[in-house]
């Protein structure tokens, strides 16, 4: 994992739209990121800080807009009520780094029945390597 950063050191590191999301808790726009249609096997990991925070086993199609997963891997995430845009929600960040991810929703498949609605440009994908 990268060291953990100083907020004009991930100015200077990360693009302008993944400081906006990550940093600033912001949203890309739907359909439009990366990974949202993505199917390659492996690991989606914080490009912040590198961390590890879903299998690819775990990614659906939830029609939203964003890659949606309906498990985090253990300890990869932290929780925390987001009272912005006059609703209630669960916001979601690197337990590492404590960048913004996205937010979780109680309306995705089994075996969870929970969706992370996570932005694109928050991640970076390491592809698992066939045997």
């Amino acid at each position: 994992m990268k060291p953990k950063m100083s907020d004009l050191e991930y100015k200077k590191f990360l693009s302008p739209e993944a400081y906006r999301v990550c940093r600033e808790h912001g949203t890309e726009p739907p359909f439009s990121g990366k990974y949202y249609t993505h199917k390659e096997k492996g690991l989606y990991k914080c490009i912040c800080c590198d961390a590890s925070l879903f299998a690819s086993e775990t990614k659906f199609d939830s029609g939203t807009g964003w890659p949606s997963y309906w498990e985090p891997i253990k300890g990869a995430l932290r929780e925390v009520k987001d009272a912005s845009h006059g609703m209630i929600r669960i916001e979601v960040r690197c337990a590492n780094c404590d960048a913004h991810l996205g937010h979780v929703f109680e309306d995705g498949p089994a075996p969870s029945g929970l969706r992370y609605c996570i932005n694109s440009v928050c991640l970076d994908f390491e592809k698992k390597e066939e045997k």
